[in-house]
């Protein structure tokens, strides 16, 4: 950890419990069937890409995913299914994040959207007692502010020359490989973060 400066996390899998079987099995109540091959872990369509980059409005996306059904459902009903994979914040692993913060520098990098960002920064809140969750970072990026989403290697450009930061004095912990490779490939430190593991466990940081 001696030569790591900046630590940039992913949000999902990472800080954040979620379950996309939970969104599949919504949405296919709600009448779409095969779901997962619209948005995973580690696949987005050109519809949930265009939502997570900013590119759509939640209400030009409700009206596309009220397009693919048959059966009448409202804006509420799909915003539920959205939200339906997003659980419990890692309360532990927050906690060591303001352990982190007093000898290194500390990102967010996430891929998202409007919908549920409104939908995890409530729980946060709620589950937490905190009013901000950006607060624990030097500067939070959110894919559908910015932009750009990951893999993608220039959001990985962008926060390095934004924040001027080096990569070789950067580590990223994602839970998805095709993030994690990208990174590798820019010079990053990286560290993939399985099912099993939690932040404040690993001895890389510890």
């Amino acid at each position: 950890m001696d030569q790591i400066k900046n630590i940039v996390f992913d949000l999902g899998g990472v800080l954040l419990d979620i379950d996309y079987q939970r969104s599949v099995s919504a949405f296919e109540k709600l009448g779409i069937e095969h779901f997962e091959k619209m948005f995973s872990q580690y696949h987005a369509s050109e519809l949930f890409e265009k939502l997570e980059r900013g590119e759509l409005s939640n209400a030009e996306f409700y009206a596309a995913i009220k397009k693919r059904l048959r059966t009448e459902v409202n804006e509420e009903e799909i915003e539920a299914a959205c939200n339906a994979l997003i659980l419990d914040f890692r309360i532990k692993s927050l906690e060591f994040l303001e352990k982190l913060a007093a000898t290194h520098k500390l990102y967010l990098l996430s891929n998202t959207n409007s919908i549920h960002v409104q939908f995890f920064k409530k729980r946060f809140t709620t589950q937490t007692g905190k009013s901000s969750l950006d607060a624990y970072f030097t500067k939070a990026w959110y894919s559908n502010e910015i932009g750009m989403r990951k893999p993608g290697p220039e959001i990985f450009e962008f926060i390095l020359q934004e924040e001027k930061l080096k990569a070789a004095e950067t580590l990223f912990i994602d839970d998805t490989l095709d993030n994690i490779e990208t990174a590798q490939k820019l010079g990053f430190k990286t560290h993939h973060l399985l099912p099993t593991e939690r932040i404040e466990s690993l001895d890389s940081l510890t």
